[in-house]
């Protein structure tokens, strides 16, 4: 994990996810964002149309992260589509439909090999190509990363070794667990990845898809009705790519910056989620 905020376990600090906790800004966050979740949960529509909400959210989410990776499609569109093969945008608003139908099938293994789930959801990002030899694994030296959107100057690309050592880093904290609020856990996974970019492609959706992953498996969204991708794309990929180097720097304000980012894009995840209980409970969706 980058950052100076959380030592490492080997410094005698047993939870070092629950020093971000406490930075400056995120407890208010973290009761922020159980606020919002609370209240889409406690929707009434939620009684007996929640796999409706959880589809449509699937759906928004999937288009908010293949856009915030280039390929902004009107929703509709996205509905519409049943072939994305054809080019580039398509096949990453495809890769991002498969990984938000799959994320929640992958909780199991998640507490038990974060790493294979992640090599999974490379899989089906890629959607079986043969053209790339990365699939499913992470880059070796001197394999490079075809993802633009997230090729930042102020971010480093890290080597293979220092991936390798930094999943490892992450997959053993994960698997150790953490008081650490559930929005803590998940945006450190997402910026992580980010940064690390283990993969030769699609690791702005698999990152996502793996915040997904902890917010369901935390307990916080277990039903998977609050797309924190749509509030990514909402605050848009400058804001997105500013906080995710506050969180590549690894000071406290920087990673404080990152978290507090992810919570508002939470919020406004939610806040389309309630938006499509009211469609639903006037019947215009």
């Amino acid at each position: 994990m980058a950052t100076n905020a959380a030592p490492s376990s080997g410094s005698g600090q047993a939870d070092p996810l629950a020093v971000l906790g406490a930075l400056p800004g995120v407890p208010e966050a973290v009761d922020s964002v159980r606020r919002a979740v609370d209240q889409v949960y406690g929707h009434r529509v939620m009684r007996r149309r929640s796999q409706e909400v959880a589809s449509e959210a699937a759906l928004r989410g999937a288009r908010a992260s293949a856009a915030l990776a280039g390929a902004d499609w009107p929703l509709e569109e996205v509905r519409r589509r049943s072939d994305f093969s054809a080019d580039d945008e398509a096949r990453t608003v495809g890769a991002a439909l498969r990984l938000t139908a799959e994320a929640g099938q992958l909780l199991g293994i998640w507490r038990q090999s974060p790493v294979q789930v992640l090599a999974r959801l490379h899989l089906l990002a890629a959607g079986g190509s043969v053209d790339e030899p990365t699939i499913g694994r992470p880059r070796l030296a001197g394999e490079k990363v075809a993802e633009p959107v997230l090729d930042i100057a102020e971010i480093p690309l890290p080597g293979p070794d220092e991936v390798a050592a930094r999943l490892d880093g992450l997959a053993e904290l994960l698997r150790a667990g953490s008081a650490a609020p559930a929005l803590v856990v998940s945006a450190v996974v997402h910026g992580e990845l980010l940064c690390l970019r283990p993969f030769g492609s699609f690791n702005g959706p698999v990152a996502r898809a793996a915040e997904r992953v902890v917010l369901v498996g935390s307990g916080l969204d277990p039903k998977s009705i609050c797309p924190a991708e749509v509030g990514h794309a909402e605050l848009g990929r400058a804001g997105y790519l500013k906080a995710l180097e506050g969180y590549a720097s690894g000071t406290p304000d920087g990673m404080a910056e990152w978290i507090t980012h992810c919570g508002r894009a939470l919020e406004l995840g939610v806040r389309e989620s309630v938006a499509v209980c009211e469609a639903l409970q006037r019947g215009a969706a």
